[in-house]
């Protein structure tokens, strides 16, 4: 080529717009999530699509300048485990860690990449943060629940089920080892609405059959499943089972009640990873964890199953339903 050509073939490149040369030579930012579903499960991909579209109103680009890398942890404490070994080798710039014992794992692998965590219950007791204002180390992110749910949940039952007398409170010891966390508010709740309040520890799929057959034996028992990932994976067996020994049953989430239960009042499980995207966006920028305080859910749903209540016999009160986000008939 002739020097004149090349000198004009660089005027014509000075002349690209800027963010073609950015585009060109932009670093790629990789974000690791360690999901508690199952691959597969319909209620994984919503938030997916909610954490990818809100990243995707930052500067963030998984084709061009992000890379999201999805593990499944399926419910099981030990496969979290190992797939938050997994996950720390390959020094991502940011890990999202999705319920309990994802954060768990994920935390023993390192204190030192910057995680933000989802659907966490009680990150302070666990150790995670030092406090919610000032979280300290190198994971923030966004809670659950209020521990006032557990009586919340008791007063529910009691009212779309008033014939009530003994509720077994359904939860994993290995998934949720904040379960005293709703324990506490259950059991004190539980004297005033003449309810006795049983705590049932379940493990497999033999055990949760095993607690709603003896729920169902008598009349008057009742059901709260508490909300960890293990009871989400196992949610179909838990609903067929509840609707086949007739015990009227309380979940923390509406696609409990969507897929069958009779009740459902809890957080939107979607919306938190639209706030944990804006965390990540933060931290890619260049902030640091421990400088975002953890943020509450802000949306709670309240959904009645009409179908269901039909087939347990019951009849729900006029005011239930006037303050039901959702009924399903």
């Amino acid at each position: 080529m002739k020097r004149r050509e090349f000198i004009a073939g660089l005027g014509g490149a000075a002349a690209w717009p800027l963010v073609a040369w950015g585009q060109r030579g932009e670093q790629v930012r990789r974000i690791d999530v360690l999901m508690g579903l199952i691959q597969g499960d319909p209620e994984a991909q919503p938030r997916i699509t909610a954490f990818e579209q809100a990243l995707g109103a930052q500067p963030w680009s998984k084709e061009r300048n992000l890379r999201i890398v999805y593990h499944w942890g399926a419910g099981d404490a030990e496969r979290a485990q190992l797939l938050a070994k997994e996950v720390v080798e390959q020094q991502p710039d940011v890990i999202v860690a999705h319920t309990t014992p994802a954060i768990v794992a994920i935390q023993r692998e390192t204190r030192t990449i910057p995680t933000v965590f989802v659907q966490v219950t009680d990150p302070v007791a666990e150790g995670l943060v030092a406090s919610l204002a000032r979280p300290g180390g190198n994971a923030t992110g966004i809670t659950n629940f209020d521990a006032s749910l557990g009586g919340k949940w008791l007063e529910l039952l009691k009212e779309i089920a008033p014939r009530t007398v003994r509720v077994a409170l359904l939860y994993n010891p290995e998934a949720s080892p904040f379960a005293t966390y709703y324990l506490r508010a259950f059991e004190a709740a539980a004297p005033q609405l003449s309810v006795e309040p049983i705590a049932t520890p379940i493990r497999d799929d033999n055990e949760i059959e095993g607690v709603i057959t003896a729920t169902g034996l008598k009349p008057g028992g009742g059901l709260i499943v508490a909300p960890d990932i293990f009871t989400a994976t196992h949610r179909e067996a838990i609903i067929l089972l509840a609707a086949r020994h007739r015990v009227p049953s309380v979940y923390p989430f509406r696609y409990w009640a969507v897929d069958g239960g009779l009740v459902s009042y809890g957080i939107d499980p979607v919306d938190p990873f639209r706030q944990a995207a804006g965390y990540v966006d933060r931290i890619l920028r260049g902030e640091q964890a421990s400088d975002l305080p953890v943020q509450q859910p802000t949306k709670f749903e309240f959904v009645i199953n009409l179908k269901t209540a039909k087939a347990l016999g019951l009849i729900v009160p006029n005011t239930l339903l006037a303050l039901a986000d959702e009924v399903i008939e």
